[in-house]
Order: structure tokens, then C-alpha cells, then sequence
């Protein structure tokens, strides 16, 4: 079915059509310096699709939740814990509903982390969900940024991942990404290359009016163009829109945002005695708490559990008192044995492949508590670290070598998600194993789709992390250059026999 929507006019009062059906496919990039009215045009397109097609919006001024009045959208706060996160968007594309991402009560790190976290879970939604979703990313520069900034690194590694998949994978599930940029230059350029569609704004800075210009595939001389656009004007380009630039002046909306452009007012009139009006202090002033502006961050759930598997009842403290008194302490590598024990006994369990590092993270805790094991519990990420190894199944002395160190620190360039998937097939690599097999990678990465553990080796591939060819025989070979090494041809159609037979193809 083929869906026009009406953005403004063209320059000789036409409707500005937009094909949905085709936007779904082919993606679009918007890009124009502040006051531009990219906002402006976002809201456009909202409205006018809200009626055809699922709509998901990252936002991280919290302007777009006002469409929730008038369209329905459903409102997600951003301070949530991960896996509260992960399951609503989960239920999102289930359900097929509408929402708004609102980010604005976070820090950067937070936004660009839940922004990541709400946008891999929708991506990896079963394929019985794969519904077409228009999925806005407002500020697109702060969730894919071209550079390391001041950031924390592992969010701004994890956002970009989100992001990447988003713009070049995101298209076979369904998710179309619609995304909105105050520089391109500031944009990671492998993001914005997937972009098929264009509406650019206002621009001044000559790099940004260069890159403008190449994706609209005019002549750099036209560039200047760029710096007389009047707010809410575009120029725009792509197979859902027109097939050459074509001037595009935004219409009406019908909802607006929180956040509004400053507007000019008349001065107070000039008062006498303004010293004492400034520089006296008011009674209420100095008897008024002083309060923090910044609203503090939500404690992760991580640490909460944490620190409950710590607290020791009444009832147990004066036990544990006496009996630390009568024997020894425990040393450290006693412990260290108790928490292997533990974590092994979890993951002995052939289903636990298929939970969440949370929900394991959680069983982990209740265990540690169940074992009277004192002192602090690690933190999740170290304990997402070594499920990953104990996934691996690597051996002592293998552990021990060079290669195995090599291959953590490349571990250290994946997500954690696939850090599993990566060491697995390491530990094949440098043992000269077979190659595992399509259900065994499936297994390792928490899916029982052996189509998606093929989709992580062509994505490990793209990143360079890793070559797959075959032998003469057909069987799979994984090489790692980084390792100088690559694993035994091994059949990809093999069942997983440690999941008990073979895994379903989706």
C-alpha cells in the first residue's frame, strides 16, 4: 500500500509529498543548525504518519511527549533500570504502540545508555514481530558522535553500536530510522551513509555546507545556499521525496513542544533604588534550604541487589558475630573457590544460556546469600565478563598463554552482548577446534535462532574482527587475524548436543 503524507509546499505551492511505504525502506537524515526548524519538521512528520505507521521516539530534551495528548503516544521515562527498559521495549514492538523515549531527567552517559539499551532490545525483537517502526532519533550527533568526546567510553561505544545497527541493519526488521542532526560533521559518517532520503536545513559552517552539498550531490559551488534558508525551509533529496533537490517549505503542526524559542519582551520599568533591591537580601532568602539543582541519577538495579545480598539480618548477625570468633576467616582464595562453585552451578544449568546476564546476575546474588559468602559480590559487568569466559569453556592452561590475553582485549571492542560469541569462537580458533556450529553460536549469544547466530558472524565480519570461508568440503572455517589463528572446519548445520539436540532455523 502506497501512503503520501503532506509535509508543506514545493516552490510553486504544490503539496510536498512524502511516501511512507518508501521512507520505510530507504531511511532519512535531517540536518540543520539550531533554529533551522528540524523539530519542527520532525513534529510534521509525526503527525502526518501517526495514523499508518508504528512510531518510536528518542528524545532527549523530553519535546515530543505533548504528542501523547493529542496521538497517544505512550510516554517511557528514561530513569529506569536496564532490564526494565529492555522489557518494555520489547513489549513495545509486540504490541505494536506508539511511544515517546523521554531522556531529559538524565546525564549524557545515561541518555546515550538507555537510548542503546531501548534500541537493542527493540532490534532484537523474534522475527514474528519484525512490524514496520518509524523510529526518530532527535540530536542524532549525541548518540552516534563521529569522535570520542567527554563521555564515558562504554556509553559512548554502546550508543554508537545501537545506532550503527539502527541506520545499516535495522531495515530486514522492520525499523526505519529517521534521524536528526544540528552538524553532520559531528555524525558518525557510517550512520549517516545509510541515509537514502535528505532534508537539510540552515547551515553555516563551510565543512558542514561541503557535506550537505555531497549528499545532495550539487555542486560545491551551490553550497553557499545553505546560509539563506529561512527557519523551517529545506532542501530536499531521496526516493521518498523527489529524485532532485527540491526546495520544501515545512508545514503547520498541530501540537507543540514544552521548550519554545526565546521571544522579546519590553523591559521593567526603571525603579530608583535598584542597589538595595539587588544586594539586599530577602528574610525568606536566608531561611530557605539550600536545595541541589541537578536531579540526582536512579541507583541501577545492579547496585541495589548488590547491596541487599550484603545486609545480614538481626536475627543472623549475632551468629555469624560468634562464629566469626570462634574459627578463622576465610581466606581469599577459599572465597574465590565458594564463588566459582557458585557461578558454576548456575551456568551448569543448560537453559541459562537462553536468560539474560540480569536475571542470571540476580540468581547469582540470591546464591551468594544462600552460601553466607560475606564481603562485597562483584559488580555486573565483571560478572557479565566472566560468564563470558566460563562460556568459552577455556581450559587452565589456555588461560594462562598470550593468545587468550589478546583475545580478551579484542573482546574489549565488541558488546558485551557478543563478547561471549567472540571469546567462544577465539577459544576454537587458538585450540584449532571446530568451528562451532550455527545452534552452538545461537546458544552462546542467549537465542535459539541458529538464522541469527549466522546474522553475528557476518556483523563480527563487517567489524573486522574475524573471516569466515569454508573448505573444499563446505565446512565452516573461522580465521582471527589478530590471533594468527583460525579453528578446524566444522559442519554450521551441527545440533548443539549441549543444548539437547538441534536448535530451531526461525
Amino acid at each position: 500500500m502506497k501512503v503520501g503524507i503532506n509535509m508543506g509546499n514545493l516552490a510553486g505551492g504544490q503539496p510536498a509529498m512524502l511516501d511512507i511505504e518508501e521512507l520505510l525502506a530507504t531511511r532519512l537524515l535531517v540536518q540543520g543548525n539550531s533554529g533551522s526548524g528540524k523539530s519542527h519538521l520532525l513534529r510534521r512528520l509525526l503527525e502526518q504518519s501517526a495514523e499508518w505507521v508504528q512510531q518510536v521516539i528518542i528524545d532527549p530534551e523530553g519535546d515530543f511527549v505533548t504528542l501523547a495528548d493529542k496521538y497517544g503516544h505512550l510516554v517511557v521515562d528514561g530513569e529506569r533500570s536496564e532490564a526494565e527498559l529492555a522489557g518494555i521495549a520489547g513489549r513495545i514492538r509486540r504490541h505494536r504502540v506508539s511511544c515517546v523515549l523521554s531522556l531529559d531527567g538524565l546525564e549524557v552517559d545515561d541518555q546515550m545508555r538507555a537510548a542503546a539499551i531501548f534500541l537493542n532490545a527493540m532490534f532484537e525483537a523474534d522475527h514474528e514481530y519484525w512490524y514496520p517502526v518509524l523510529v526518530v532519533v532527535d540530536e542524532a550527533q549525541m548518540f552516534a558522535p563521529s569522535a570520542g568526546g567527554e563521555v564515558a567510553e562504554d556509553a559512548r561505544k554502546m550508543s554508537l553500536g545501537a545506532m550503527t545497527n539502527l541506520m545499516c541493519r535495522g531495515r530486514k526488521r522492520g525499523l526505519a530510522g529517521v534521524i536528526a542532526t544540528q552538524r553532520l560533521a559531528k555524525l558518525a559518517k557510517n550512520v549517516a551513509a545509510e541515509a537514502s532520503n535528505f532534508l537539510m536545513g540552515r547551515t553555516f559552517l563551510d565543512i558542514d555546507m561541503a557535506r550537505a552539498a555531497d549528499l545532495l550531490g550539487m555542486d560545491r559551488r551551490q553550497a553557499e545556499m545553505f546560509r539563506d534558508l529561512q527557519r523551517g525551509h529545506f532542501v530536499g533529496l531521496g526516493p521518498a521525496l523527489s529524485r532532485r533537490p527540491t526546495p520544501i517549505t515545512i508545514g503547520d503542526v498541530e501540537t507543540k513542544a514544552r521548550s519554545s524559542s526565546p521571544k522579546l519582551m519590553p523591559m521593567p520599568e526603571a525603579v530608583d533604588d535598584v542597589e538595595d533591591l539587588i544586594f539586599t537580601p530577602d528574610i525568606e532568602e536566608l531561611t530557605r534550604p539550600v536545595t541541589r539543582r541537578a536531579r540526582p541519577s536512579p541507583r541501577p538495579t545492579s547496585d541495589i541487589l548488590a547491596e541487599l545480598s550484603t545486609a545480614t539480618p538481626l536475627a543472623e548477625a549475632a551468629a555469624s558475630a560468634s562464629s566469626a570468633t570462634a574459627g578463622s576467616e576465610e581466606t581469599a582464595e577459599q572465597r574465590e573457590q565458594r564463588i566459582a562453585g557458585v557461578m558454576a552451578a548456575i551456568l551448569a544449568d543448560p537453559e541459562s544460556g537462553y536468560r539474560t546476564d540480569a536475571a542470571l546476575y540476580q540468581d547469582f546474588l540470591v546464591r551468594l546469600r544462600m552460601a553466607r559468602l560475606s564481603g562485597a559480590p562483584m559488580s555486573l559487568p565483571e560478572f557479565r565478563r566472566r560468564v563470558a569466559v566460563a562460556r568459552a569453556g577455556v581450559d587452565p592452561e589456555t588461560a594462562q598463554g598470550e593468545a587468550w590475553a589478546a583475545a580478551l582485549s579484542l573482546a574489549d571492542r565488541v558488546s558485551e552482548d557478543l563478547a561471549g560469541v567472540f571469546l567462544m569462537l577465539a577459544k576454537a580458533a587458538i585450540k584449532q577446534e571446530p568451528c562451532p556450529s550455527d545452534a552452538r553460536i545461537a546458544r552462546a549469544y542467549g537465542t535459539h535462532s541458529a538464522r541469527r547466530a549466522r546474522r553475528l558472524l557476518d556483523y563480527l565480519e563487517e567489524q573486522g574482527l574475524l573471516i569466515v570461508h569454508a573448505d573444499p568440503a563446505g565446512k565452516r572455517i573461522v580465521g582471527i587475524p589478530e590471533l594468527q589463528a583460525e579453528t578446524a572446519p566444522g559442519a554450521a548445520d551441527a545440533p548443539d548436543k549441549a543444548a539437547g539436540g538441534a536448535q530451531a532455523a526461525e
